[in-house]
């Protein structure tokens, strides 16, 4: 006789198990050690976003320049956190509320999905919760994280806890996310920004060095190149004319 959720087994141990839904919409129920990594990351939330008046948070899709599909998000602090990871150039997969997590947490059973699932490129996997500052040390969300972590470290997964970054950093990522889309900007000059970059030192000097192109074309593929990460700014400070950039080594 099979095990449920959460329920010991013959040997006495617990199982915790998953469910997720696959890229054409197929929710699929296993014990998460044999859930497939790339099913997960290329499918869709695993739960219903529901918009309706009078909610507190603000819900949406981001579209990933990283997969080139859209991420849902519940809130704007979870945007911020999916934008940070499309700008982040190690992280290939990108997926939002990937699965129901159902398992044994001491004598109750806990259900929790994440927010975020991220796969980099040397396969690690981190899965990633977001709050509110002001949440962060309830009781039952320590709990919860706890266990969350318990269980992602059993799978091999890292696990992350997050509640924002310095305030700076996270506007000026949410600003070059605007230029995210090569496509959308004059890919033919690429090769000359970066000559023009290569030996200037902000952002307003690379304009001036290729003055024979208006400015307003000229700084978009500055700034994508910034995003994609091929030329090199210090975020700390907001972006501007003299902010510093280089070649990324």
């Amino acid at each position: 006789m099979g095990t449920g959720p959460g329920v010991a087994d013959a040997t006495g141990s617990r199982t915790v198990r998953a469910a997720y839904r696959r890229a054409d919409g197929r929710l699929v129920e296993a014990v998460l050690d044999r859930i497939p990594v790339d099913e997960v990351a290329g499918g869709q939330p695993v739960r219903e976003f529901r918009w309706y008046r009078g909610r507190k948070h603000y819900s949406g899709w981001y579209h990933a320049a990283t997969t080139g599909r859209l991420v849902a998000y519940e809130s704007r602090l979870e945007l911020a956190r999916i934008m940070i990871a499309d700008f982040t150039p190690d992280v290939v997969e990108i997926a939002a509320q990937p699965f129901q997590l159902v398992g044994a947490d001491g004598d109750r059973i806990r259900r929790h999905v994440p927010d975020l699932f991220l796969v980099h490129a040397d396969g690690l996997v981190t899965v990633v919760d977001v709050k509110a500052p002001s949440r962060m040390r309830e009781p039952k969300v320590i709990a919860q994280f706890d266990w969350t972590r318990q269980v992602c470290s059993r799978r091999g997964w890292a696990y992350e806890t997050w509640s924002g970054a310095e305030q700076t950093v996270v506007e000026n990522v949410r600003f070059l996310a605007g230029y995210r889309r090569r496509e959308l900007v004059e890919a033919s000059l690429v090769p000359r920004v970066m000559e023009a970059a290569a030996c200037q030192p902000t952002i307003g000097a690379v304009e001036a060095a290729l003055a024979g192109h208006p400015c307003e074309i000229i700084r978009p593929v500055v700034l994508h190149l910034v995003w994609s990460g091929q030329l090199v700014a210090d975020l700390r400070t907001p972006l501007n004319r003299a902010s510093r950039i280089r070649v990324r080594a």
